[in-house]
């Protein structure tokens, strides 16, 4: 039986799943489709939706199991992606995220043995670097770079690590999954990743065109990675949540 504060969050959860999920729906049918015929599957394979509307992404299964790495960069307050991988597949998360309120989050939860978290985020060079906060009641991420969304008065200095760096002192060469959700920062990011010695095997990202109304950011960024060998396999409702396989490994 559940408690009265457990079913009170669950509901409160699934409220704010289906919240997200009409929210994707509406956006899907107001898409100019010019705008994201980069971003439509190119490949067919196995796939399936992990976590939640809000947190979600596309994975294919079949290619993860329990000695799968996992990169989850960009955390905020739900994890629901990073649970999934590790029920279905009981393989090790490593989580990153700097903002303040992510971290409060993750110390507020139960030890999860195969969860390992880091109080840094991902950018293309390591070092400290100015992180812009939301808006009052714009959300609880922050970003590396000034939008609608953040504060250009509201900023910390927090510790950022490029993708290698990251992975050399993890001990990793092979990263299963890479999932990429870090509010703007992702092509700059991404194109340091095309650089990387460390082979990926999934590649999962938010696009953040929004962002950028006078520009179609991710085309760019896609044909980069469609040069690498990375191909669209799946695409969210709304478009912004792409999963890329790597067709060269």
């Amino acid at each position: 039986m559940y408690s009265a504060k457990q079913l009170k969050k669950i509901v409160s959860e699934k409220k704010e799943n289906f919240y997200y999920y009409r929210r994707k729906v509406r956006m899907r049918f107001s898409i100019d489709s010019k705008k994201i015929d980069h971003l439509k599957p190119t490949i067919k394979c196995k796939k399936k939706w992990y976590g939640n509307s809000y947190g979600g992404f596309y994975v294919n299964p079949h290619l993860i199991d329990k000695h799968s790495i996992v990169y989850s960069f960009g955390i905020g307050k739900d994890i629901s992606f990073d649970r999934k991988i590790i029920s279905r597949h009981k393989c090790k998360v490593f989580g990153f995220d700097p903002t303040p309120t992510s971290i409060d989050y993750i110390n507020s939860l139960p030890i999860e043995p195969l969860f390992a978290f880091y109080g840094y985020g991902i950018s293309t060079k390591t070092g400290i670097e100015k992180f812009y906060l939301p808006e009052e009641g714009k959300g609880i991420s922050g970003s590396l770079l000034l939008n609608q969304f953040v504060s250009d008065k509201g900023y910390i200095e927090v510790k950022m690590k490029s993708f290698d760096d990251i992975s050399n002192e993890l001990g990793h060469q092979h990263v299963d999954i890479v999932k990429m959700d870090i509010e703007g920062a992702e092509y700059e990011v991404l194109e340091t990743l095309m650089n990387s010695k460390v082979t990926i095997k999934q590649l999962l990202v938010e696009f953040h065109d929004r962002f950028y109304p006078e520009e179609i950011k991710s085309k760019q960024i896609t044909e980069l990675l469609n040069k690498n060998g990375f191909e669209v396999f799946a695409s969210s409702l709304n478009y912004e949540e792409i999963s890329f396989i790597n067709t060269k490994i």
